[in-house]
């Protein structure tokens, strides 16, 4: 699709103040919504899963348990598409959060650019920033893990 054409077709729902529109054609298939938080979602081709039996392995009763990666209190913010990661709205301004930050569900932690069109992410949980898991202007895959949070106890 065309920058010029989604351009289009942003300003007529805007005007038709439409707060969500999804259009589908033999090529491609979009969804916009308004608001102040743009979270993407992406649609996976169903892939059918074929039953695969087990190998006779002895039980596990004398390997202990793998250590958890991650602690409970703890959220990975993922990347709900592939596009370029800016950790500031511009590259003079600072970033929308750093390690330290407090966070809320509406906080916007960064932005993702995809077709020339910026998406604010959104933290979707309450806490505060302890790590930064992208580089400023690096490509990023879809459900990359983008920010640690420790969440609110």
């Amino acid at each position: 699709m065309e920058p010029d054409h989604l351009k289009k077709i942003i300003r007529l729902m805007v005007e038709a103040d439409l707060s969500e529109l999804s259009i589908e054609d033999k090529s491609a298939k979009i969804s916009l919504k308004r608001g102040t938080c743009v979270t993407a979602t992406s649609a996976t081709p169903s892939i059918p899963t074929i039953p695969v039996q087990a190998p006779n392995v002895p039980a596990a009763a004398n390997i202990p348990a793998a250590p958890s990666a991650e602690p409970a209190n703890t959220f990975i913010i993922k990347s709900p598409m592939v596009g370029t990661f800016y950790a500031s709205p511009n590259p003079d301004a600072k970033p929308y959060v750093e390690v330290g930050s407090t966070v809320n569900n509406d906080t916007v932690v960064c932005v993702l650019e995809a077709m020339k069109v910026m998406n604010e992410i959104c933290a979707e949980c309450s806490g505060k920033i302890i790590e930064v898991l992208a580089k400023n202007g690096s490509a990023i895959e879809y459900g990359q893990p983008l920010f640690k949070v420790q969440l609110k106890a």
